[in-house]
């Protein structure tokens, strides 16, 4: 379910504000974070030593939230980093939270969901537009909004924007409905608040109807179809979907912060309405499936590995249906960067002015609260468990995945072009007199119609000039497969040449651009 969160910031450090009263935790209960002595490209070892910084501020969070217990996990690159587990999982027993412990997930089981229809999309036993009553025929029947209103797709319950109202906290309390119960709702006529396709509105009802079209077509039930096809592949061996299948003095107990004490949250057997949110595992096991999301970037040549292809993982990470647009918004460290937020398939995404993306989702219930992101063009992403009912991360992730890029100056994944490459050296040869380049092949028919030779020529010199001798000209920096950018350092100074190709077969430099770059730049 969806989460709030209710925070103020001090400078780098995120501090919780929801409550002031004596914290929670017990320090003999809290483990360190972890980080395996391993490298990958250099990156692991920097970001290792952030990760008491990390820990810090996840812990700030917590002891201020009156959050019980909790569980969280960085990944680099598909490996879980460092891993922390603090407080209690079960505060009567008095049992301590650690790499074992299963939490209650909540919402952050719709992109199993998702993900198990798309596992299907690619076996040819769907498509994402088919109406879904071709699948739940007692969706035939349903009395829309209004009469031009369209039939809801599969792809319309998978981006929230079949029409069905926003059903938190609703939603929370029908887990446990039967099969029957869910196909009553429907046979009842539920109400809409929309029509289909125009409009994003949060519906644990609408992902639930995904988990009866994996059944109705697949013939067993969605929990088995996701286990055998997910986390059997994966080897996510500490998933559950019924907690009393979890080992006692493994469960995480959930809790109710109210009238100065944890009130325990009475938990709901798996049912019907699971598919939004009844997945209930361990960071260990959950790093593994970021990890897959991870893994699916950037795209490439080379052999798949199930349970889904990389191409189809990086479907679900698009912005399929959008919520808001936020001029204004600020990271917790006062940085202001304007975002527009959505869906895509059972996943939040954030797009930032720094053209970042954020994929991942929050998840609340009674008795817990959790939030998982990552940053996919950058292979790194973080978990949280914990708890406390609604406790809201989804502020943290975003900061803490924002602190650790800044810190660690890390950078997206760069397109490796062999055509921009080549390009580059060719120009090269030409710059900057152009001397016969109208002559040459490499360039678009359009480029000389549309930059004059005679110009081209007296820019060129003039930077150049200003530049000085070339002591150096770097790699390419590619933007795409045909479009970048590379420095020439000149003894006085630098220049910057941008250009772009053409589509064709034998692709030719249609754009243009030679520029003086600053000090600074």
């Amino acid at each position: 379910m969806k989460i709030v969160l209710a925070c103020v910031v001090a400078g780098a450090l995120f501090i919780a504000c929801r409550n002031n009263e004596k914290p929670a935790f017990e320090s003999e209960h809290t483990i360190k974070a972890t980080t395996p002595p391993i490298e990958y490209d250099g990156k692991i070892k920097s970001l290792a030593q952030h990760m008491p910084l990390v820990d810090s501020l996840i812990s700030r969070y917590a002891q201020r939230s009156q959050i019980p217990g909790l569980a969280y996990g960085v990944v680099l690159h598909g490996k879980l980093i460092s891993a922390g587990y603090k407080g209690v999982a079960n505060i009567t027993e008095n049992i301590p939270v650690n790499n074992t412990t299963a939490f209650r997930i909540a919402s952050m089981t719709k992109s199993f969901t998702t993900m198990a229809i798309l596992i299907l999309r690619d076996q040819g036993k769907l498509s994402l537009d088919d109406p879904a009553f071709k699948y739940i025929p007692e969706m035939a029947g349903l009395k829309y909004l209004t009469t031009d209103a369209p039939i809801i797709t599969i792809r319309d319950l998978m981006t929230h924007r079949a029409g069905f109202p926003e059903d938190n906290p609703y939603g929370d309390r029908q887990l446990s409905d039967t099969d029957d119960e869910l196909m009553d709702l429907i046979k009842k006529q539920p109400s809409f608040s929309n029509v289909a396709g125009i409009k994003y509105e949060y519906s644990n009802l609408g992902i639930s109807l995904l988990g009866t079209i994996i059944k109705n077509i697949t013939g067993q039930p969605y929990q088995q179809f996701i286990t055998e096809k997910i986390f059997k592949p994966l080897g996510m061996n500490h998933t559950y979907w019924e907690y009393s299948k979890v080992p006692p003095n493994e469960l995480a107990h959930g809790y109710r912060w109210i009238n100065n004490s944890h009130r325990e949250e009475e938990l709901l057997h798996d049912g019907s309405w699971g598919a939004m949110g009844g997945l209930i595992t361990t960071i260990d096991d959950f790093s593994k499936y970021m990890g897959l999301h991870l893994n699916a970037w950037p795209p490439r040549n080379g052999e798949e590995s199930a349970p889904l292809k990389r191409s189809s993982i990086r479907e679900m990470h698009q912005l399929w249906n959008v919520d808001a647009v936020n001029a204004n918004f600020s990271y917790p460290s006062g940085r202001p960067c304007p975002t527009v937020a959505g869906y895509g398939y059972g996943l939040g995404v954030i797009k930032d002015c720094q053209n970042k993306t954020y994929v991942g989702h929050g998840g609340g219930l009674p008795g817990f609260g959790s939030h998982w992101r990552i940053l996919p063009e950058y292979g790194l992403g973080i978990a949280i468990f914990s708890n406390r009912t609604y406790a809201g991360w989804g502020g943290m992730t975003l900061q803490l995945l924002d602190t650790l890029v800044a810190l660690n100056g890390l950078k997206p994944y760069t397109v490796r072009s062999e055509v921009l490459e080549q390009r580059k050296n060719e120009l090269m040869q030409f710059l900057p007199q152009w001397k016969d380049a109208e002559k040459s092949s490499i360039f678009a028919e359009n480029f000389f119609e549309d930059n004059p030779i005679d110009t081209l020529r007296k820019i060129s010199i003039e930077l150049f000039a200003k530049a000085g001798t070339v002591k150096d000209v770097t790699a390419m920096s590619p933007m795409n497969n045909l479009r970048g950018y590379f420095d020439i350092i000149g003894e006085k100074g630098k220049l910057r040449v941008f250009f772009t190709l053409s589509p064709e077969h034998a692709p030719g430099i249609q754009a243009f651009n030679i520029s003086e770059l600053k000090e600074d730049q």
